[in-house]
């Protein structure tokens, strides 16, 4: 892909991560975490009550952090720059789950306990739902905004081109 092509898309994710933002729910990036989301369910029901519900939310921060460290390993940096982004999405889209832990209107997939709601109980930090949903969403929002400047550096600086795939 072309500096410039790179370039673009970087700035187009950077201008849609605004939008995604004010309304993660609403977004198609959406479908796909909430899919990520559910399978981490799965993967973490061996270990525990505890990472069993956690399990969909760091499933979902696990799998773009898994690609950013392949494309770091294979150099592409701007391909990680992307990964990156992808993890601030993520943490905008978790937001509001945490946000709901009282009061528990948003729709669960196939019903069910809320994750939210009974990690934070676990804890017991259930009261301080809102002000966990607002520093996760101020977490993605700085992620996004580190990973779209990262990848404009890496769009624009020489030797940016992917390395060819062996």
């Amino acid at each position: 892909m072309s500096r410039w092509a790179r370039l673009a898309l970087t700035l187009l994710l950077g201008a849609w991560g605004v939008a995604i933002a004010r309304d993660p729910g609403g977004s198609i990036t959406h479908g796909l975490n909430l899919a990520i989301h559910e399978t981490g369910h799965l993967v973490f029901l061996p270990f525990g009550e505890f990472l069993h519900f956690a399990g969909g939310t760091l499933f979902q921060l696990l799998v773009p952090l898994a690609f950013l460290a392949y494309f770091l390993r294979r150099g592409d940096r701007h391909a990680a720059s992307l990964m990156l982004w992808w993890v601030g999405v993520n943490l905008w889209d978790v937001a509001p789950y945490i946000d709901d832990a009282r009061n528990l209107e948003l729709p669960l997939v196939g019903g069910g306990e809320h994750d939210w709601n009974y990690l934070l109980d676990e804890l017991g930090v259930l009261h301080l739902d809102h002000v966990i949903a607002r520093r996760v969403h101020a977490a993605g929002t700085l992620v996004a905004l580190v990973a779209t400047g990262w990848g404009v550096r890496a769009a624009w600086a020489r030797g940016a081109e992917a390395p060819a795939v062996s």
